[in-house]
């Protein structure tokens, strides 16, 4: 290939690619496939980093987490089906009871039906599950923000109508979390208030005065607990407290040093025999990048983009303010929570147990995320151009089943 070639071919696979992305239902597919292929992964790195925890805790059975997993996938995989097709009246009518139950069961933790785990009171028994109200809150308060802002929308340009009554609320389910001492789980909820209040044009103003205010709150929260000094201290340079609050962060470093670009393999991590603390967790990355390499970390955070860049796209067509506000929640959400645990695990942050959406183990966050995925399919379903092409698809398949009826004929 000579050096006039390349440009020309370059230029001819990027107008390929526009043209591909331009089609009626590229944001479908490419929500569907991403997120595939993200439980997928997700899957066989809870298989492969819980297996030696799980010999170990239950008896010798090597896959009883991982069919844990396969049991939440079996459950969150229907209800992401049916959220896809709901009507958009439908799920807008159930984000007050949304809102209202999260407020309830976290409420309900913390007045003594709470389970504590690893320092924060943040688990509710529920039969015989336990479940994380704050990660169905998560949720809740992005369809409800998104609810009360579509009811707004002629009045946004009022400050007191951007703030009142989404801010107290949010705050309302942020200090029931801190309240259980979550404080990663908050500074995504957090996060997804800035988020929504920017979408909405919140004047820049609030934004600095929010920032500065959220600074000065997560230091005095975390002053708050010892541990959470001490990881302060020592999230920079792990080193420094290697045998206490280092442990955990210095491993994960070890295990994405010693992947490589391609990794050792799928079931070789070495890290995952006990050296790493909640390595089908919270650093389920870490296990990823051991065994995947560069290449494996990589193409996570390349499908993550991929699900925020065609959410984006549906929400910037959708004439529905609605879908606009709910799809940038759910983004800010997943992405910002994303973020947080390859940055934790990066020891780029301090450890502050945030899951890794679809890839850590848990039924708590899985259920909810592959919800929230199912309304942005649905989203994309109701793109008018794509609804066009689903609505031309079936007829054709059904044109196509009625001649073959009257040929068996």
């Amino acid at each position: 290939m000579t050096t006039v070639q390349a440009p020309s071919m370059v230029r001819e696979r990027m107008r390929a690619l526009r043209s591909a992305l331009d089609r009626p239902l590229s944001s479908y597919y490419l929500l569907l496939s991403a997120s595939a292929l993200l439980l997928t992964i997700g899957l066989i790195m809870v298989l492969s980093s819980s297996s030696v925890y799980a010999f170990r805790v239950y008896d010798g059975d090597s896959y009883a987490i991982v069919r844990r997993q396969l049991m939440w996938v079996g459950i969150g995989l229907p209800c992401a089906w049916v959220a896809s097709r709901l009507p958009i009246r439908l799920v807008r009518a159930l984000a007050w009871p949304a809102f209202g139950a999260s407020v309830v069961m976290l409420t309900l933790t913390q007045v003594g039906l709470g389970r504590e785990i690893g320092g924060n009171t943040n688990w509710l028994a529920v039969g015989p599950f336990q479940v994380q109200p704050a990660e169905v809150a998560k949720l809740a308060i992005v369809l409800w923000a998104a609810h009360i802002y579509a009811n707004k929308e002629r009045r946004l340009a009022e400050l007191a109508h951007v703030l009142i009554p989404v801010v107290p609320g949010l705050l309302l389910i942020t200090g029931l979390v801190i309240w259980g001492r979550d404080l990663g789980t908050a500074l995504v909820m957090m996060g997804i208030l800035l988020a929504m209040l920017w979408v909405v044009g919140a004047p820049a103003r609030l934004f600095a005065f929010a920032f500065t205010a959220l600074g000065v709150a997560a230091f005095a929260l975390a002053g708050t607990s010892s541990v959470r000094v001490a990881r302060i201290m020592t999230f920079t340079d792990p080193f420094k407290d290697y045998l206490a609050t280092g442990w955990q962060p210095a491993h994960g470093l070890f295990a994405l040093t010693s992947g490589g670009i391609f990794g050792k393999g799928i079931g070789a991590s070495q890290q995952k025999w006990g050296q790493l603390p909640a390595a089908h967790t919270d650093f389920v990355f870490a296990v990823l990048g051991e065994e995947l390499g560069l290449v494996g970390t990589s193409l996570v955070v390349l499908l993550f983009g991929v699900i925020a860049f065609a959410a984006i796209r549906v929400a910037l067509r959708t004439e529905e303010p609605f879908i606009r506000y709910a799809t940038f929640g759910i983004v800010a959400w997943l992405s910002g929570q994303m973020v947080i645990n390859v940055g934790m695990v990066l020891t780029l942050l301090p450890v502050i147990g945030i899951p890794l959406p679809l890839l850590s183990f848990g039924g708590s966050s899985l259920v909810p995320t592959l919800v929230a995925l199912g309304l942005l399919v649905g989203f994309a379903r109701r793109e008018p151009e794509a609804a066009l092409a689903l609505a031309a698809r079936r007829r054709t398949r059904a044109v196509g089943l009625s001649g073959l009826g009257r040929r068996a004929h």
